[in-house]
């Protein structure tokens, strides 16, 4: 099987199912290296490429191609580039004797005025089909998961906005359906032993509009009812700016994606989960697994995966996707090992404080106690476990001379870790401390916002306390060193 797009949001979840299936996976990447960090990487095959360049290495042998690449807002010009780039592909692989072509297209009536996404989707379809090659096309619309450009725009939205100024769009009906859904569809699409070519439509159970989905996904986050004030003259470009700044989409691809929003995309011809037997979950399941994966950052791929300039993500964005991540990381390199270095991390807290800023956390802890939570007064054992309070922290992983996490319990509107992570770096040590945030609304970032003047002190002289108390205990230890 080849797969085109494997460093992307689908195709990144794609191949690892591909291979539980026992098939034999090539991967068709412009950077192979993107590739090296998924754990599946040394059971695929991979060969360096792009769509629209030569491909006879890529398809030989091939028995199904999977065509999961597209060039939506790559500035302009970007449809044509898709056309030609399908057009090279189809003809690569009839070439090759390919059997199957499985594509992964887009909802929306062919007979409506579509959108410039929607309907180069199509188009790129009919260019497939038009190969002489059978052609399994698979049309979605909303795909709910983890790290989804449609979830990541709805979950910020809905998160960072308890009140929204709306465009008409958000009485539009869609139809969304799951990531694990589309990649069994997907998987049924590559492995099915007769003929299967056409255009199948893939929904999930429920049909809502965007404001439904919207309200859905409130309640199942826990958030307060959202309100949205709906104004006839908020256009498409207006409201990518908006979406661009409130969320982490790009304007250029959001510009796009908004555009299309105007079209209802929900399954009316060929459904693809009864032609292929996928019972798919109804969405307030979609939406508890996606968020789930997100709070505990278990985000296997992510939009800003895929290897295309809009998708790249800025140095602000987390590693794992474009979740509601904010941190303060820092780095430092000492001569001492790895022992002698945690020692000293392992003593924070407690009666001998946080190395930094003693005021400013005796505060925090008063402020804490105010409002009902532990402050710093529950101090600290003498020797740290998994699990053990640590003032208003809890540890929630711990590994001797090389992690400590703490896990915050004061009252705070979001989620909150401290941790440091030691690396052997020759005869000594490479130290990184991370203060990581994850905020709940709008609150949450104004709270971040409100207290990253006091990290820019209390951070650094921590890090550098935590240095200095373990070159003092060095010394102490061994005088002549």
């Amino acid at each position: 099987m080849l797969v085109t797009g494997a460093s992307g949001y689908v195709g990144g979840r794609l191949v690892p199912a591909l291979l539980a299936e026992g098939l034999e996976v090539r991967c068709l990447a412009r950077t192979p290296a993107k590739l090296g960090a998924a754990p599946w990487s040394d059971r695929v095959e991979v060969v360096e490429g792009t769509v629209g360049g030569d491909l006879a290495g890529a398809m030989a042998g091939v028995d199904v191609a999977v065509y999961l690449v597209h060039s939506i807002g790559q500035g302009p010009g970007w449809i044509a580039r898709e056309l030609e780039d399908a057009s090279n592909f189809a003809r690569a692989a009839s070439d090759a004797g390919v059997r199957r072509i499985v594509y992964l297209g887009g909802l929306g009536r062919d007979g409506d005025v579509l959108s410039d996404h929607l309907r180069s989707r199509h188009d790129v379809g009919r260019l497939l089909a038009g190969s002489g090659i059978e052609v399994v096309e698979l049309r979605a619309g909303v795909i709910i998961g983890s790290g989804s450009t449609s979830f990541e725009m709805l979950r910020y939205l809905t998160e960072v906005l308890p009140v929204m100024v709306t465009p008409k769009w958000v009485e539009t009906r869609c139809q969304p359906i799951a990531i694990a859904d589309i990649v069994a569809l997907l998987v049924k699409a590559v492995t099915a032993p007769g003929p299967v070519g056409g255009v199948y439509e893939a929904g999930g159970p429920d049909v809502v509009t965007y404001a439904g989905m919207m309200a859905v996904y409130a309640d199942v986050a826990g958030l307060s009812r959202r309100r949205l004030l709906r104004v006839p003259f908020l256009t498409p470009r207006l409201s990518s700016h908006w979406v661009g700044l409130v969320t982490p989409v790009p304007v250029p691809l959001a510009r796009e994606l908004v555009e299309s929003l105007v079209n209802e995309v929900v399954v009316e011809g060929r459904s693809a989960t009864g032609a292929f037997s996928v019972e798919p979950m109804r969405l307030r399941e979609a939406f508890a697994r996606a968020l789930a994966a997100t709070q505990e950052g278990n985000v296997p791929t992510s939009f800003v995966d895929a290897d295309l300039v809009v998708f790249r993500p800025t140095p602000t964005d987390p590693d794992w996707s474009g979740g509601t991540v904010l941190s303060d990381v820092r780095h430092a390199r000492t001569p001492l090992a790895p022992s002698a270095v945690f020692g000293s991390i392992a003593q924070i807290g407690g009666e001998r404080g946080w190395y930094s800023g003693g005021w400013l956390w005796r505060i925090r802890g008063v402020l804490d106690q105010l409002v009902g939570g532990p402050g710093l007064r529950r101090g600290r054992r003498q020797a740290l476990t998994v699990g053990d309070a640590l003032d208003f922290w809890r540890v929630e992983d711990l590994v001797v001379d090389r992690r400590l996490r703490l896990h915050a319990e004061m009252r705070l509107p979001g989620e909150a870790w401290l941790t440091w992570d030691l690396v052997p770096d020759g005869s000594g040590t490479r130290l990184t401390q991370t203060a990581t945030f994850r905020p709940r609304g709008l609150l949450g970032r104004l709270y971040w916002l409100g207290v990253a003047p006091f990290h820019r002190f209390v951070f650094p002289g921590m890090l550098s306390g935590i240095l200095a108390d373990a070159t003092g205990r060095q010394q102490a230890a061994d005088p002549r060193g």
